[in-house]
């Protein structure tokens, strides 16, 4: 006799989430490698579908607390601003 065990929402719910974030690098990588420009928007498409059903999910979670987010402090928000503007400066 086999005994399976179910999963429990918050398993289920782990990875769903998973897959989605796993879909959506498919679709990026899709999109960077197609040639043909209704190729790509269908994929572009199909990749909003799946960054909106990704945060659906992650936020189901959050607020069931299944999914802890720390905040970032207001100083590593500005040194990240300030990298990027230095980055963005040396491209141009």
């Amino acid at each position: 006799m086999t005994h399976q065990r179910s999963l429990s929402e918050k398993e289920l719910m782990n990875d769903l989430l998973t897959s989605e974030k796993q879909v959506t690098s498919a679709y990026n990588t899709g999109i960077t490698e197609a040639s043909c420009n209704n190729l790509r928007q269908h994929l572009t498409n199909c990749l909003n579908d799946t960054q909106n059903i990704q945060y659906q999910i992650f936020d189901a979670m959050r607020q069931r607390g299944w999914y802890q987010i720390k905040p970032a402090q207001s100083q590593d928000v500005q040194s990240a601003k300030t990298k990027f503007t230095q980055e963005q400066s040396q491209l141009q």
